[in-house]
């Protein structure tokens, strides 16, 4: 087994990390899975389209700092999808951001069963600003959504389409819920890409089911290096 396939990720909370003698175990199984699924004709490529937008999901600090109960360290999706960004603000292409629209007064669902909120009243603004890494500029959409999809509640897809995109760059946590939930509903509209470094979550084995569960039904995960390059390509032919 290849050392690679057994280091850990640089992200994530170590009590939900994978035990080390399961990791390489699991990373193979899923490149078997990979192969078993390609063989059935699934998990073909969708690709780049004509006029990508990039799309940064939840990068505030209520997910990205550690001392908060869901929090975790995320610094390295931070720092990948900055990367992406500057290509993306390079080659002028449309940019959004989402963060939580947390409302105290809004009315319970049963999914709040499910998690705890911890938000002191005075602090609701700071826990879910964007992380200033990302050097939001005001010409960049932000979304408050109400739920895990960007799309669900919000006018992005109507906004996506005013804009004639047609490929969603997904960024951002976390990979299994928020991540995941926007790339499905993306998906019946818009080509996915994901580059692989700029998502990321608490959980390793969340993370890297779901990773694998979007590349075979989704989009396309792809280095994001793949994605830059992609990008810059753009920005040269404008």
């Amino acid at each position: 087994m290849t050392e690679k396939n057994t280091e850990p990720l640089p992200f994530g909370s170590q009590d939900l990390s994978l035990p080390e003698e399961l990791r390489g175990l699991l990373r193979a199984h899923i490149d078997d899975l990979r192969s078993r699924y390609l063989d059935r004709g699934w998990g073909g490529r969708v690709g780049f389209g004509e006029r990508p937008a990039v799309i940064v999901i939840d990068l505030a600090r209520y997910w990205l700092d550690p001392e908060i109960h869901i929090g975790a360290n995320l610094d390295p999706i931070v720092e990948a999808t900055c990367q992406v960004l500057k290509s993306a603000r390079q080659a002028k292409l449309p940019i959004f951001f989402t963060t939580w629209d947390f409302d105290p007064a809004h009315p319970p669902t049963p999914q709040n069963s499910k998690l705890r909120w911890q938000v002191p009243p005075g602090e609701i603004d700071d826990m879910f600003a964007l992380d200033p890494r990302l050097d939001h500029r005001p010409t960049e959409k932000v979304i408050k959504k109400p739920s895990a999809s960007a799309f669900k509640g919000t006018d992005l897809h109507y906004m996506l389409a005013a804009l004639r995109v047609d490929t969603l760059i997904v960024t951002g946590i976390s990979t299994s819920h928020c991540v995941y939930a926007t790339c499905r509903d993306a998906t019946d509209s818009f080509r996915v890409i994901v580059p692989e470094e700029c998502v990321g979550e608490r959980c390793e084995l969340l993370h890297s089911v779901n990773l694998m569960d979007i590349d075979i039904d989704l989009g396309d995960v792809m280095p994001a290096a793949d994605v830059i390059r992609h990008l810059e390509g753009i920005g040269q032919d404008g």
